[in-house]
């Protein structure tokens, strides 16, 4: 159930102090979010251990899970004005360096702690059975999207990264997908209408549907057959994507593995096309001066 709802359900049954918590939140969410128990407090007008049992009260075990639920809620809800107001709260201004780093080093191990292997395997069985093969990443995704695409290219001659200049160009670019053929979306908050539309339109056709996402919550995970989650969470007006593109990463190192011997010699072809045609600087031609 939202947290808002669950907030209002048990108002009648809070004490005094802890409805001045209750109101605070339904009020500020997007800034209590990632404020401490005693931050929170501080705001509401109450003590940090009004906090945490008002925390109790709603049938958390402690604050940390209520504030997790609350950081769920608000992630595909906040404009980028919002996330530059709540962002004041999370980074510590005299080293954005060290914050946002520090951050991200805690989604990858979130991510690896959390992903299933097993999941993460038939993902690239499927892949590598696939037909055709079909990507979409739309706004902060896209860069995901064209990275996948780009190295699934050196792989596969059935690679189509779909453009989305507007939704019924993206949907006629599927109009022929089919039970033979994969999709893999990939969107994270806020999430993307339009990828959104395209996961359900390829399911409809019968397409083989692979969610690259954030969890269970996203609204691509129910047109989906099969699901990789990655950390994702906003770092100030950006969104913070470097979980989601070691997953991409590890995919198509996997993928790659299973076709060694054809990437080997794509490989080798495309070495001699980049030398012919002078496509990278060749370091022995860069002087020491």
């Amino acid at each position: 159930m939202n947290l808002l709802k669950i907030v209002e359900r048990k108002m009648p049954e809070l004490s005094k102090r802890q409805k001045r918590i209750a109101q605070y939140l339904i009020d500020h969410y997007d800034k209590a979010a990632f404020m401490t128990a005693s931050k929170l407090g501080e705001a509401a007008g109450v003590s940090e251990s009004t906090v945490v049992r008002f925390a109790t009260a709603l049938g958390f075990d402690g604050y940390p899970e209520l504030q997790k639920m609350l950081q769920e809620l608000i992630k595909s809800k906040l404009t980028s004005v919002q996330r530059m107001e709540v962002s004041t709260n999370i980074i510590d201004e005299s080293n954005v360096l060290k914050s946002i780093l520090q951050s991200d080093i805690i989604k990858i191990k979130e991510t690896l702690q959390s992903i299933d292997q097993e999941n993460f395997k038939n993902v690239v069985k499927a892949i590598l059975n696939a037909k055709r093969i079909y990507i979409i990443g739309v706004r902060s995704s896209a860069s995901l999207a064209v990275f996948l695409s780009f190295y699934f290219n050196l792989i596969f001659d059935n690679v189509k990264l779909l453009h989305a200049a507007s939704e019924s160009e993206m949907l006629e670019q599927i109009l022929r997908a089919s039970s033979d053929d994969v999709l893999l979306g990939i969107t994270f908050p806020r999430y993307s209408k339009r990828t959104v539309k395209a996961m359900q339109f390829a399911k409809n056709k019968g397409a083989v549907c692979i969610a690259i996402t954030d969890s269970g919550k996203s609204p691509i995970v129910p047109f989906a057959d099969l699901v990789l989650f990655a950390r994702s969470d906003m770092a100030s007006f950006a969104d913070s994507l470097v979980a989601p593109l070691s997953v991409i990463n590890a995919l198509i190192v996997a993928v790659g593995m299973s076709r060694k011997e054809q990437l080997y010699e794509t490989l080798t072809n495309l070495e001699a096309i980049w030398d012919e045609y002078n496509v990278y600087e060749k370091t022995d031609n860069i002087s020491n001066d």
